[in-house]
Formats: C-alpha cells, structure tokens, sequence
C-alpha cells in the first residue's frame, strides 16, 4: 500500500482538499473541531505532509548551513564533534535540517561551498565559526544580506550578530595562574594569526606578562595548528631551548595534550617540571594524564546558542540579545 495522500484524507474525511490542507497548516478560518478532526484522522491515518510541498509553501527550506573550515579528509577535533552535537540537537529540536560540508579555510572550494549554499537556496541561513582576521564570509554574508550568526568575533566595521568567548580575559587567567605558581619563564603556543580568537588570546597573555613585569622572549612564542601534532612539535622545539620555559599556554587543549606528550616522551614530570595549560576545556582534557589545566568555554552550549540565534533571525524574529561575549572560567588541575 503506497503513503497517504492529502486526497486520501480529503475523501475519507468527506471533506474538500483546501479545507484539509488549512488545518493542517493552523489556519485561523477553519473550525477548532474540524481541525482536531483532521489532526486525529491524520495520526490515524499515518498521513506524512510532503516536504517539498510545504517548503515552497512557506518559502524556506528549514535547513541550516554549517561548512566546517578543516584542511584534513574527516574532522578530528573534538571542538568540532562538540559544537556539531550542540547545533544539531537545536535545529532538530525546532524541526529544522542541517546541511554540513567541510572545507580547508580560506580556499576556492570553502567559497564554492558557500556560494553553492546560497546561491542554490538549499539553506535558508548559514553559521560560521572560527572567525577570522579580515573574514571574507562575515563580509560577503553581509553585503548580501544571507541570514547568518558567527561563533566568534570580527575586526570589520560590520555589525552581525555572535557569540563568542572573551580569550583575552581567558589568558590574563591562565597568566595569572602561572605567575602565582612562582613561574617567570612562560612560553605560548598560539593558535595561527589569521583567526580572530587567537588574537584576542595573544593580547590577553601579551599584556598580562607585561603588566606583570614578566619578559616574553620572541623564541618562546611558537604559532601551532591547533592539533595534537603541532603541539608536540611546538613543545620540542621549546625544551631545546638553551633556557626551555616552566611554564607553556597553549591556545586550545589539543596543542596542550601535544605539549605534554611531547614532555613527557622527554622525562619531564608535566605539573611539577613543566607547567601547561589549554583552552577549551574538551572532554579529553579532564581525563588525561594528568589532568589538564584550560580555560572552560561551552562549546556545547555555545552550538545550541548560536543555532537557536540564527533560527529566531530565518522566523524573522527580533533577537533580545544580537551580540554575546561570554566570561571564562579557569579550570586548575594537575597539569599546572
């Protein structure tokens, strides 16, 4: 037996197509019992609008674009996994799609990709995430006016609505932790300069070694990739040293797990011979050995967020707050 038809219910209900059709969809000039009858006769009948019909009818596709900036065959990070898993438990909680693609950043295919999203109206709004110096997509997405929210910040003179975590004031935590553990040798892995929260953490660790009258030397700031890899490398590179760091911040957790592998490979007790910290506060960050010390940021929360943002934008709903900085909070474990 094929699916349920909205004739087939029409006919079983002794009721026109049109009249079916409006209580379904909630209009208001059809009778409340004639609507519950439709509804009871829909469950019963296993009834299943059909998609396309009622997205051309609404004029959108309740879906949401996501293209997720990695250069590797499948995405590792868990920030990812995490911000993923908070952005689709929303859309699907509004009953909206998600339509993911991964790109390497800043390339024609991550263009492409955008361009065949919007262009092709297979999206009716777009998330962007890692923020970058100059960020053609916050630019472009705005000039042409595309429904989008940013997980981070920007240095255009463009106003669109983020949330984002404030890593300047993640760093001037992690300084200061550091510094009252009695470390003045501290080293940063920083995440690559091209992205805005790596900036901003930068600034935060810069100034606080500053105001702290800690030297910074140029050798021990080391820019990372972000992954485990570049992280052990970085620290490799920071134990040759003829006077290596005590202490070393890392950008995000993954180049600080890298970090203390890469210590300990070298012999080194991470937490009493050398200190290391991360941001993010990832699932695996906890449970490592030893435990990491990183600066707490909601990724989780921070996808539901931003999804629910942008859904309330595609509704043409006005948002009580466009622009979310949120405060960190530092997590002190074994690591440091």
């Amino acid at each position: 037996m094929g699916s349920v038809t909205l004739k087939d219910l029409a006919a079983e209900l002794g009721l026109s197509i049109t009249t079916v059709s409006r209580a379904l969809a909630g209009y208001g000039d059809v009778a409340d019992a004639t609507r519950r009858r439709v509804l009871e006769a829909a469950e019963e009948m296993g009834y299943v609008p059909d998609a396309t019909a009622r997205r051309l009818q609404k004029g959108r596709t309740d879906t949401i674009g996501f293209v997720i900036p990695t250069s590797g065959p499948r995405f590792s990070d868990p920030f990812f996994s995490e911000l993923l898993t908070g952005i689709g438990n929303e859309a699907a909680r509004h009953n909206f799609d998600l339509l993911v693609s991964t790109r390497p950043p800043g390339t024609t295919e991550e263009q492409a990709a955008y361009r065949r999203m919007v262009e092709g109206r297979l999206v009716d709004g777009l998330l962007v995430v890692r923020t970058r110096v100059r960020d053609w997509r916050i630019d472009h997405l705005s000039r042409i006016a595309f429904p989008f929210v940013a997980f981070g910040r920007s240095d255009l003179q463009v106003d669109f609505p983020f949330v984002d975590e404030d890593g300047f004031h993640g760093l001037e935590l992690v300084v200061e932790h550091l510094i009252d553990q009695g470390h003045q040798r501290i080293a940063y892995i920083s995440a690559p300069e091209d992205l805005m929260f790596g900036v901003s953490r930068s600034k935060g660790l810069r100034a606080t070694l500053k105001q702290q009258a800690v030297p910074l030397p140029p050798e021990y700031c080391i820019i990372g990739n972000l992954t485990q890899q570049g992280g052990f490398q970085a620290m490799n590179q920071l134990l040759e040293l003829p006077l290596p760091p005590t202490a070393v911040a890392a950008s995000n957790d993954l180049m600080a797990l890298g970090a203390i592998s890469a210590a300990q490979k070298r012999g080194k007790a991470v937490g009493q011979d050398v200190a290391i910290t991360g941001f993010d506060d990832i699932p695996l960050a906890e449970h490592s050995h030893p435990s990491l010390t990183t600066v707490r940021q909601p990724v989780y929360d921070i996808g539901r967020q931003i999804c629910r943002m942008l859904i309330h934008l595609i509704l043409g709903e006005e948002l009580p707050d466009r622009q979310v900085l949120l405060q960190p909070e530092l997590i002190v474990r074994e690591s440091s």
